[in-house]
């Protein structure tokens, strides 16, 4: 028996002409292109082109933001500000545990929104808060003249109000692709052009910000400018995807139960979701990955293979790389599916950076390997942008209320975790092995920053793998026959109602 024979009415209202004074709405009222296909079933039109990579810039306006706290920050506060390495884990372990727990505020803030005007919900609130992300990303590569506790006290206060920022812009946009498109290849292709972007975006600045920084005899002057120069282009990212861009899903939403959000909602939307309770566990290793990676290149390149003019190379033949393996998502997951593909590109990663710790330290193979491992691991964190569309539909559809801003806050909460662990695992390494800024580093600094650079990734993407493999099990088949409950208006009689 088909999942749709056992499901119930989502409610008798027709979508195109809701009863006056009902508690639930359309989203198409709200500016919201409710087109139907041929065949009826109120399934979206097949995107264009110029839409899917208009989405995809969102993410590289991103990139210009995020990715320098990720790969520079921890470089400028230790090296330019002076703060031990010790300190600064700590710095980024508290302020990415509590940019976690803001995400639900930001999240279940996004659903509560009424009066959503021609531009629909997601947009208007992911280009005001990316301007306002821009002037914070600025601001935190700033250090005022202060002693060490004062120094330590602004890295705290500005990085946390750039982590809030941060969730009022990435919530969105990342929502903003469950009400694009419903259509399974559309969807990878959408989780392909917003790789591309952060790909581009690391690819850039991991070439350009560093030769940048070199051009100024202050480096305090010098990261300043740069975070200038990459925040500028980051709003204008953003204002690409908000231009071209627009929200064709029409989504029939209960206003009255969805404008109440509690933290059982919370709690109920993570751990009702199998799927997005995968993701959730999967992510924490596979971002945690990346980052430390992005992290210690810097460090690698100046002390393991003894020339930071490296870096920007590495990173170039890396990223570069791996904007061309992206691009193969979407064949990749046309032949084998989105889950093995995903696990395929785990595997290899494992393999790659393990390779990389126990051959010896030589440029040409950490550049071979590196580049593979960096390629694996960005095609199975592109197929997950699609993966969180899916369990945003499979929520609505387990539940009958749909909440795309708190099921990605949830979603986002591990990203945040994740990127706590990598903050702690590089500057707690530099410190436990005896890391002097700017000196000759001692054999066991040496080994440690091997050890976070590549051993560190190698474990940890093969746990993701063994995570995805053994727990996620909404399959591609399975999704499509959910696609087809909602267009209908059809959902699940879930234990929790």
């Amino acid at each position: 028996m088909s999942t749709s024979t056992k499901a119930v009415q989502m409610d008798t209202m027709s979508v195109a002409t809701p009863a006056v004074g009902a508690d639930v709405t359309d989203v198409m009222t709200n500016g919201v292109n409710a087109e139907v296909t041929a065949n009826g079933t109120g399934a979206t039109p097949k995107l264009k082109w110029s839409e899917k990579i208009g989405y995809g810039f969102g993410d590289f306006g991103n990139g210009f933001m995020f990715d320098l706290g990720q790969a520079y920050l921890t470089k400028f506060w230790i090296d330019v500000c002076m703060i031990p390495a010790g300190v600064v884990g700590g710095i980024f372990a508290f302020t990415k545990i509590f940019d976690a727990f803001m995400d639900p505020i930001a999240g279940a803030s996004i659903d509560r929104r009424k009066n959503i005007g021609s531009r629909g919900k997601f947009r208007p609130v992911m280009l005001i808060s990316s301007i306002i992300l821009a002037i914070l990303t600025v601001v935190t590569f700033m250090m005022p003249d202060l002693d060490m506790g004062g120094k330590i006290l602004f890295a705290y206060g500005a990085y946390m109000a750039w982590g809030l920022v941060y969730s009022f812009t990435n919530i969105p946009y990342a929502s903003l692709a469950s009400v694009m498109t419903r259509d399974v290849e559309d969807r990878s292709q959408l989780a392909t052009t917003r790789q591309a972007g952060s790909i581009g975006a690391q690819l850039i600045t991991g070439v350009a910000f560093i030769p940048i920084v070199l051009m100024f005899d202050s480096p305090q002057h010098g990261y300043l400018i740069a975070a200038i120069v990459m925040s500028i282009i980051g709003v204008l990212g953003f204002a690409i995807c908000y231009w071209t861009t627009k929200e064709h899903v029409p989504v029939k939403r209960n206003t009255k139960a969805e404008s109440k959000v509690s933290f059982k909602d919370y709690v109920k939307v993570v751990f009702t979701n199998k799927p997005l309770f995968c993701l959730i566990l999967m992510t924490l290793f596979t971002i945690s990955a990346m980052n430390t990676n992005n992290a210690m290149m810097v460090f690698f390149c100046q002390y393991n293979l003894g020339n930071i003019a490296l870096q920007p190379v590495v990173n170039g033949i890396m990223m570069g790389c791996s904007v061309v393996g992206i691009l193969m998502i979407p064949k990749l997951v046309a032949k084998f599916g989105k889950k093995r593909t995903a696990i395929g590109g785990l595997v290899i990663g494992c393999a790659a950076n393990m390779l990389n710790f126990f051959i010896p330290t030589n440029v040409y193979s950490f550049i071979l390997l590196v580049t593979i491992g960096y390629v694996a691991l960005a095609i199975p964190n592109g197929i997950t942008w699609a993966l969180v569309s899916d369990v945003i539909d499979y929520s609505e559809w387990h539940n009958g209320i749909r909440k795309e801003g708190t099921t990605y806050a949830a979603f986002n909460f591990s990203r945040k975790i994740a990127q706590a662990m990598a903050a702690l695992v590089s500057a707690l390494i530099l410190s436990l092995t005896g890391y002097v800024a700017n000196a000759i580093q001692s054999e066991m600094t040496l080994t440690g920053i091997k050890a976070a650079m590549t051993l560190y990734p190698g474990v940890a993407l093969g746990l993701a793998a063994l995570i995805l493999w053994k727990l996620y099990d909404l399959s591609d088949e399975r999704y499509k026959q959910i696609v087809a409950d909602l267009s209908n208006g059809l959902w699940e009689k879930g234990k929790i109602e």
